[in-house]
């Protein structure tokens, strides 16, 4: 790919502008140029997952304004899921390209049936990066929408498109590159457009970037928390960054594999040097192991000397039935046995066998915990919702 993008790149230089390092160095000279919107308190960051979102972090960042995640998915032509007739965004907001829907006549069955294949990703990435915080209020604010380039703008225009019906103060939108028809396009639809790299000829987005390596879901998740936590610095409030002595005591941290009964569950497990408890997480309705709230208050406990293990009470498989059927995040039953099977393997554990237990739960995870609590009372001893 990287010798691809030279082959294209090189002979351009000498009358095309210098292609960015990468998505962070684009959000830092994107902050530059807004400035002037920096330590306003109506001022809010969205970025599109997932390329959007270290570009967005880097504008929350320099901006000290809050960020969030806005998902938008293409949707691709059945067969060639590389042409996009449109895009889908949160709320059910849909832009068709009309142009290409008639010129390969595609029906209103297999346009709902691609609508509704990124319905479902639109739900699990949502999940997945926000995890039971609601997104930010957006009416009445000034909101700067991210994303790290863009070709046709069918993604861009769809996100556009889903915000206005929130009734925002004022829509910017912030993009490393993009052609000049689609940026022609975009200066209609928002109230302020501010774009890096306008080449032509265009050619692609990654051809712009020496760096343009795929985004991860983890990556997503960090910059979001780390936003949080920075923001929360900023107003004075107690993070990790800021606890006593107490949270720089070295911490292992590894991922884990739970038996529970005929199916394995995901886990983060956190132990500082020294802890003498461990706090299991019993994360509420919808949710996952990165509940945002949930893995603060993880740190909290971290930094004040107690080991955390946060982890799914449905597999992956379960999580994608239960979108559709919304039943099993309320099988209580079904959960406080997860949570009595993840107990019996933290006590089979010769690492963790000696650590007292308690569980910290949330919505049906409560329930799910004050159960398991009388099931295995010899063993844990505390609840705490």
């Amino acid at each position: 790919m990287q010798g691809l993008r030279d082959a294209f790149v090189r002979p351009l230089r000498g009358r095309a502008p210098r292609p960015l390092y990468d998505r962070a160095d684009a959000g830092r000279q994107l902050a530059a140029k807004l400035r002037p919107y920096a330590g306003r308190q109506d001022l809010l960051v969205l970025g599109l997952p997932r390329g959007g979102v270290p570009v967005a972090y880097e504008i929350a960042k320099a901006l000290h304004a809050p960020l969030d995640i806005f998902v938008v998915r293409k949707l691709g032509v059945p067969g060639h899921e590389e042409l996009a007739l449109g895009a889908i965004a949160s709320g059910g907001i849909r832009v068709l390209n009309e142009e290409i829907v008639h010129a390969l006549a595609l029906s209103d069955d297999e346009i709902e049936a691609v609508v509704a294949r990124e319905q479902k990703e639109i739900e699990r990435r949502e999940r997945t990066y926000r995890g039971d915080r609601p997104p930010f209020n957006v009416q009445g604010k000034t909101v700067i929408l991210v994303d790290d380039g863009v070709a046709t703008g069918a993604t861009l225009r769809a996100a556009i498109t889903a915000l206005r019906t929130q009734q925002p103060a004022k829509l910017i939108a912030a993009v490393g590159v993009a052609p000049v028809e689609t940026c022609d396009v975009l200066e209609t639809e928002v109230d302020e457009l501010v774009c890096l790299l306008k080449p032509d000829p265009f050619w692609a987005v990654g051809l712009w970037f020496a760096d343009f390596s795929p985004t991860t879901d983890e990556e997503v998740q960090r910059l979001l928390a780390q936003a949080d936590e920075l923001l929360r610095t900023e107003k004075g409030e107690q993070t990790m960054t800021t606890t006593p002595p107490m949270a720089e005591r070295p911490i292992e941290q590894r991922s884990v594999q739970i038996t529970a009964g005929d199916v394995t569950l995901a886990g983060d497990l956190s132990i500082p040097q020294g802890a003498e408890g461990l706090v299991l997480f019993a994360h509420g309705s919808g949710s996952s192991r990165f509940s945002p709230r949930n893995r603060f208050v993880a740190q909290v406990l971290q930094a004040g000397g107690l080991a955390t293990l946060l982890f799914d009470l449905l597999t992956a498989g379960e999580e994608e039935i239960d979108l559709h059927t919304r039943h099993l995040r309320f099988d209580i039953p079904l959960l406080a046995g997860r949570l009595v099977a993840t107990t019996d393997w933290v006590v089979q554990q010769p690492t963790l066998a000696q650590l007292k237990i308690g569980y910290f739960g949330a919505s049906t995870g409560a329930a799910a915990a004050l159960i398991a609590a009388t099931q295995r009372p010899e063993v844990v001893g505390a609840v705490v919702s």
